[in-house]
This record gives C-alpha cells, structure tokens and sequence, in this order.
C-alpha cells in the first residue's frame, strides 16, 4: 500500500484541535496544492476566504448550526463557486460590445454555470483537505455554510455570482481525536454499479443498515421515537430545522442568481 492510499483510508474528520497554530509556511504548502486541483477549463471557478477574524469564527458558530468548534479552529477557509470573476472580466474585455457586433446577445451565468463553479470549489476544498491530512493536519467540513445565504453574504461582501458551497475547518488533531475509531462506511456493492443505476428494495435496504441498526439502537427498540435508521436519520437530518434553513437558503440563493443584474453593472472594476 502506497503512502497516498495509506493516507485516505485513514482520513476521519477532526472536531477537536491542539492549541498549536499553523504556520504561514504551512498555510502557503497548502494553498499551492490546492491552487493546481483540477478545474474545468482550467477557469478556476472559485474563490477562497480565510476567516481570520475572531470575531467572524464566532458569528459562524451561530450560523451555521451552533458548531463551536469553528471558533477554536485554528484554520477556517471558505471556498466560494465564484462565477462573478470571468463575468467581470467578460465585460471589462468587451464582450458586451462584441456581442453586439455580432447580433447576440450576452447570456448571463446561470444554473448550469453554478453548478460547475460549485464542482471546481469543492474538487479544491477536498485537495486542500488532503494535503493537509499530509502534513498532520486534521480538518472537517461544514456544509451548514449554505444556510443564512443572506447573513453570509453580507459578512464575506459576496457579490451576485458568487456562493459559500463550504466551509472547512482546519488544525492538528488531539491525541483523543487521533485515536478516535473510523466510522463505518457502506459496503461497495451498495455504493459501486456498472453501467446502470440500481436501486434497492426493504431487504436489501435492511442488509445494508444492519451494522448501522446495531450501533444506534444495539437492544433498543426505538430511538427517539424511532424505530429504525431510515425514520431516525429523516427526523434528525432531512426533516429538521438546519435542512429547512439550507434548502431556504439555496432557494434564496437560486432566485438571486436567475435575476436581473443591472444594478450589479454599475459596480463592475474598470
């Protein structure tokens, strides 16, 4: 086994952190591995913000879903699908008038768009993951960053074309965090196909949550008022309060993405 699959076989996320701070040598190793993830068309759709702020830390505590290990990390970097930049530089180059030439019209950035710049940021937030997973450095996500769209965007001055799809914290594990066992992921046979998509039917589904069934309930019957993983996990995480925010929240952000931006125009660099 290669040091690299070693590596990734390993990974768990890290909640808890050592006082020790990352050194600026540290931060810049990571940062260039991150810059050269892969990006479609080499456009680097994305962007990168480092809350250093304490103050800040403490505000996402809060926001996104009172997690306050966030405030103690001593790394936060948010990665932003950040489609505002090529728009920008679109106009500063003339492609309006371009357009016009040509009888066109310029399209504006759309869901397709997103979606791509959301791959692009997230290939590098998973990279700078890694890298420092390399280096001793644990790290977990936080996905709760798409929640509160519109306090988000106000604290980082995100413009129009611009979506936090993830926060990741970062910091060097304690001995706790690092003798912490490995969840449990599904087997292959549930996760891997060929060709086709396969779904399941309730045996199937029952295999595949035994071992899961086991942890959460062991000889319990119910667990919160529920009576297997699928009714605890819906109550817990898809139907609760924070996945209500986020969907809200992406809708927000969805319709402000689709409108018109003319006042944004005004506010373009020269």
């Amino acid at each position: 086994m290669n040091q690299t699959l070693a590596l990734l076989l390993k990974r768990k996320s890290v909640r808890a952190y050592k006082s020790k701070q990352i050194s600026k040598e540290i931060k810049d190793s990571i940062l260039a591995a991150t810059l050269r993830a892969p990006t479609a068309g080499n456009m680097m759709l994305y962007s990168i913000i480092e809350v250093k702020d304490q103050a800040t830390k403490d505000r996402l505590v809060k926001t996104c879903d009172n997690q306050p290990f966030i405030a103690k990390a001593p790394l936060v970097l948010l990665f932003l699908a950040d489609y505002q930049r090529w728009y920008d530089y679109f106009r500063v180059s003339g492609v309006k008038q371009h357009c016009e030439q040509k009888k066109i019209a310029m399209r504006k950035p759309q869901e397709g768009d997103l979606f791509l710049a959301c791959c692009d940021a997230l290939i590098a937030a998973q990279t700078a993951v890694i890298v420092s997973e390399s280096l001793g450095i644990g790290s977990c996500y936080i996905g709760d960053i798409m929640e509160n769209y519109e306090t988000h965007k106000i604290l980082f001055d995100l413009p129009k074309y611009v979506f936090p799809i993830t926060l990741v914290c970062f910091g060097y594990p304690t001995k706790q965090q690092q003798k912490r066992t490995l969840t449990q992921r599904f087997d292959k046979k549930y996760i891997f196909f060929e060709d086709h998509y396969k779904r399941f039917e309730k045996e199937a589904f029952e295999d595949m949550y035994r071992e899961r069934q086991a942890q959460m309930f062991g000889k319990k019957k119910e667990l919160k008022g529920a009576l297997n993983v699928g009714q605890e996990m819906y109550q817990r995480k898809f139907d609760s309060g924070f996945a209500h925010e986020m969907n809200r929240s992406v809708q927000a952000m969805l319709r402000a993405w689709g409108t018109d931006d003319t006042a944004c125009h005004n506010n373009v660099p020269k």
